[in-house]
């Protein structure tokens, strides 16, 4: 897929500069935010532009999107199929399991296997393995000094109860809807808005996790999907995240924990670690979240999808002396 790469003081501003670069409109490309921008101290000091990665929408992402949404369907008609196997298992195993442990019972009173080899050899494999497990883990606790505070942005969204049909959250809503109908769920789908303009929905009544697949691959699908819906034919790029039972915030909080304690790993080794491929959204969130830790560099490598993130211990000049 083809792919540029522009920016501008704000994400907006890098998107319009992008798409009037190369004559396109936003409805033609899917958009990456790689940084945004911040404006320093008192507007002078440390400001940095916003970047953003501009990808030519082809056949292949919208068969790739569409294929994890037909394996959520498939998923979902498997798991309301499994009953009739599982039954007869477990009532076999049942009478079996009582005998095994009485027969144990009688074969200690011979003396002659279990008092002599067996038992050292064991007593001494589980200490070592008790003392392997009380060495390692205890150090990298200790060593690893205290996790640093992540700024979070806190957004003030405001609830749409109903939305216009014809409003970016209208649309939204209406689109949700009529995917989740497609995958025989009936979900409640809220919608909301920040000051930015950006929509916000979550959807209400998945408590198996359905709508969230693999670590996020479905949610991220239906996401990519409703982004494309919304901004068709769209002059200005509206940006939208969709969540499922607070799996965005329980992911963002075991994302920036694995971050701090691989920043601790680059620093205390002073060699650059390799993470495992992300999607756009949690590769921000890891860089974000270690934006501001000293002695610790973070950069992205690799194509979609295996695009990761890459950290790399620094010398920090910026410490007093």
């Amino acid at each position: 897929m083809k792919s540029f790469e522009a920016s501008g003081r704000t994400v907006e501003e890098a998107i319009s500069a992008g798409l009037q670069e190369n004559g396109l409109s936003i409805g033609d490309v899917n958009v990456e935010i790689l940084e945004e921008g911040s404006k320093g101290l008192f507007g002078l000091f440390g400001s940095r532009n916003a970047r953003v990665r501009l990808t030519l929408i082809d056949d292949e992402s919208h068969a790739d999107a569409m294929d994890v949404f037909k394996d959520s369907l498939a998923n979902v008609k498997t798991q309301h199929q499994p009953e009739k196997t599982a039954r007869p298992v477990r009532e076999e195993r049942k009478p079996k399991s009582p005998k095994p442990a009485a027969e144990r019972t009688e074969k200690p009173a011979s003396p002659t296997k279990e008092d002599k080899k067996p038992a050292p050899e064991k007593q001494q494999k589980s200490r070592a393995r008790k003392q392997r497990e009380r060495k390692q883990p205890p150090r990298e606790e200790q060593a690893a000094p205290p996790a640093p505070n992540v700024a979070r942005e806190t957004r003030e969204l405001t609830v749409i109860e109903q939305p216009e049909p014809d409003s970016p959250a209208g649309i939204a809503q209406q689109f949700l809807l009529e995917l989740t109908a497609l995958m025989g769920l009936e979900i409640g789908v809220s919608m909301a808005l920040d000051a930015d303009g950006h929509v916000f929905a979550t959807l209400d009544g998945d408590p198996q996790g359905i709508l969230i697949g693999r670590r996020g691959e479905t949610l991220d699908a239906l996401q990519y999907l409703t982004s494309l819906k919304i901004n068709k034919g769209r002059e200005n790029y509206v940006r939208v995240t969709i969540d499922s039972e607070g799996y965005r915030q329980k992911r963002e909080e075991v994302l920036i924990r694995l971050a701090n304690r691989m920043a601790n790993r680059a620093r205390k080794t002073g060699r650059r670690v390799s993470m495992d491929p992300m999607n756009p959204y949690e590769r921000r969130i890891f860089h974000s979240a270690l934006q501001s830790t000293p002695g610790i560099a973070t950069h992205s490598e690799g194509e979609e999808p295996n695009r990761h993130i890459v950290i790399t211990p620094v010398k920090d000049n910026s410490a007093p002396q």
